[in-house]
């Protein structure tokens, strides 16, 4: 009995676990829009290192300083949206030029 309990508490606790992160993910704002995400970055860079030097005292560990990053989320979004979308745009035409040079190959290899 025991035996086919363990692998559902197993499910069970995954499961909570992973509703648990996509809760705080959301609560944090993580999952809106680019504005909210780039606003809990900021949290988490002003919270994170003093809470890792108070846990790091405590143990006794001596870590080196994190360094700083000058990094947008909404910038990186918008430009990865903009390559996307321009490849987009061109794909139909690209697969016309490529359409072309096979059948010329192919011309080409039966001539």
């Amino acid at each position: 009995m025991a035996a086919r309990l363990f692998p559902a508490v197993k499910f069970v606790i995954k499961g909570s676990l992973a509703g648990a992160a996509v809760y705080v993910a959301y609560d944090q704002g993580l999952l809106g829009s680019g504005t909210q995400g780039a606003e809990a970055l900021k949290k988490a860079q002003a919270a994170l290192p003093p809470a890792i030097q108070e846990w790091t005292s405590y143990i006794g560990w001596e870590l080196p300083p994190t360094p700083k990053f000058d990094f947008s989320p909404s910038d990186s979004w918008n430009k990865g949206v903009q390559t996307v979308m321009s490849a987009l745009s061109v794909a139909p035409t690209r697969a016309c030029e490529y359409t072309v040079e096979g059948w010329k190959y192919v011309k080409d290899l039966v001539k």
